[in-house]
Parts: C-alpha cells; structure tokens; sequence
C-alpha cells in the first residue's frame, strides 16, 4: 500500500484545487454538479482532475463525496459510539485500527502552564502535507503545536508560536520537524514508539483532548456524544470550546467531532479541511 505522501502529487497544490473542489461541492450539493462542471471550476480538464482527485484520495471525487454525506456521517456516529461503548466495557484505552498513530498526551503542569514555557525550547518547521502546510512545533518532552497553515510564512508560524508559549526559546530547525512530519503523515504502523504531545490547557480541556484520542482513524462523534462519554452529558457547548484550542491538529483529532444532524459543524483550520481530512480517512478505513 502506498504511503500517504507517496499517494500524493506537489502536496500543497494539489490539496488547494482539492480543497476547492470540496467547498464548490459542498455549495452546489442540491444541484449534483458533474464532474466536468466540478473540474472547469478548479480549471482543469475533467480527465486530469479525475486523475489528480484519485491519486490524492485514492478514489473518485463522487465516491468521495458519498463518504461526506449526512446519511454516511449518521451512521459513523452509531458504528462510533458501539466501538467506543466496546472498549470501555472491555477496558481497553482505544479500539485501535490499522491506520492509527499511537498517540500519547502529558499535560503540562499548574506551574509549567502559568511559567508560559519559561526554560522551555521549542524547536518548529513548516512542512508540505496532503491537507496544506502546515507548523510543527517539539519539545524535549514531545509534540506541542501542530497548526495548518494556508501558505508558507516562517514569521507568522513563529509568531503564533510565540502567543502560545511567550517566554520559551523558540528556534527554527526544519530538520528537527521533518522526521515527526513523515512518520505523522505516511503513516506509520503502530508497533513502534508512540507519538508523545506535550500541551498545556485547563483540567477540562486536557480531559476534552484525552477523549479525543479514544476516536478511531475514521470515526466520527459528535458534540454531544463526546461530552456523554466524559461523563458531562449537559457540557457540549464547553467542549466544542475545547475543541476550537486544540493545539495539536491532526493527532488530536478534532475533525472526528461533528454536528448531531450529520453537519460538518465548525473547524479551526476551515471547513474544507475538515472534509478533506474525513473523506480521506474514510477512503481508507
């Protein structure tokens, strides 16, 4: 099986017309645009953007969209919220697939939070992905920023860092990055050392981000049944907050996390992102 990168063709590019073509989709659905209408709107033939479109997800853009229907997303959220019921039952910590990353997360400390990562390096890069640029930022202690960006820009990833962690030694080392870069986005079995994150935030919010990783690759939650499964049936208001500061895009995944009706609901880093990142992982599961 090809890797996630090796699926992929000048990444970022290829993600904006993907990108693109997923918001025309979605803006049109009622209307069930054609493949060549869908392909003239990022301004390709209909035979290159089938091509271009198969080899990023590795199927049809309309088998693809199916994967983003409300029909498709209601019935990912029962299948979820069985497994996730199964695991708890069965005391296992996640319901694993073959896909997953092995994902741990250490909350920083009271004191480290209110130090704002005084004695703290950080060492970031900004790398090319299937979904667009994109900052990773490591510690010593593991991954603490992962940020989608929409271009290539060093200052403004340093500086988002910097409103993060205020009082760290924030160093750019693409190299220190590249490695966590391939390992997340190829792929990599699960067999091996796990992904460690390193992330300050509230009890709840640490809590909200801890449940997150008990979502399987290609799960889908909801609001709601997120907070049910934390015990805090009322809090799904709190926890779409949590959601919205997650630090670490991706590996905690919050684009799991959608409306009861089937909806997308919201996303940090765009709506097209969010799509893209479930239709891909449906693609496959």
């Amino acid at each position: 099986m090809k890797t996630l990168i090796e699926a992929t063709a000048d990444d970022s590019e290829t993600y904006e017309r993907i990108a693109k073509a997923i918001a025309f989709m979605g803006q049109n659905y009622l209307n069930q645009p054609d493949l060549e209408t869908i392909a003239q709107h990022v301004h390709l033939s209909k035979y290159h953007f089938q091509r271009l479109f198969t080899k990023w997800a590795g199927i049809s853009p309309k088998r693809f969209w199916q994967y983003l229907t409300v029909e498709y997303a209601k019935s990912k959220i029962t299948e979820t919220k069985s497994l996730l019921e199964l695991t708890m039952d069965a005391g296992l910590s996640s319901p694993g697939r073959l896909h997953d990353l092995f994902v741990k997360l250490e909350a920083m400390s009271p004191g480290e939070f209110k130090a704002g990562g005084a004695g703290l390096q950080i060492l970031y890069g900004v790398h090319e992905t299937p979904f667009g640029y994109c900052l990773i930022a490591t510690t010593a202690r593991g991954i603490c920023n992962l940020h989608f960006l929409n271009a290539i820009d060093e200052q403004a990833a340093e500086y988002h860092l910097r409103t993060e962690w205020e009082n760290a030694e924030i160093i750019y080392n693409q190299q220190a990055t590249r490695e966590i870069s391939d390992r997340i986005f190829q792929l990599v079995a699960a067999n091996i050392s796990p992904l460690v994150l390193y992330v300050k935030g509230t009890n709840f919010q640490i809590q909200v981000w801890r449940a997150l990783l008990r979502v399987p690759f290609a799960g889908i939650t909801t609001y709601k049944g997120l907070a049910e499964s934390m015990g805090y049936p009322t809090a799904a208001r709190a926890v779409g907050k949590a959601l919205s500061s997650n630090p670490v895009g991706y590996l905690i995944p919050c684009h799991r996390v959608i409306l009861e009706s089937g909806e997308l609901g919201g996303y940090r880093w765009g709506l097209e992102r969010k799509a893209a990142l479930l239709g891909w992982e449906a693609s496959r599961n």
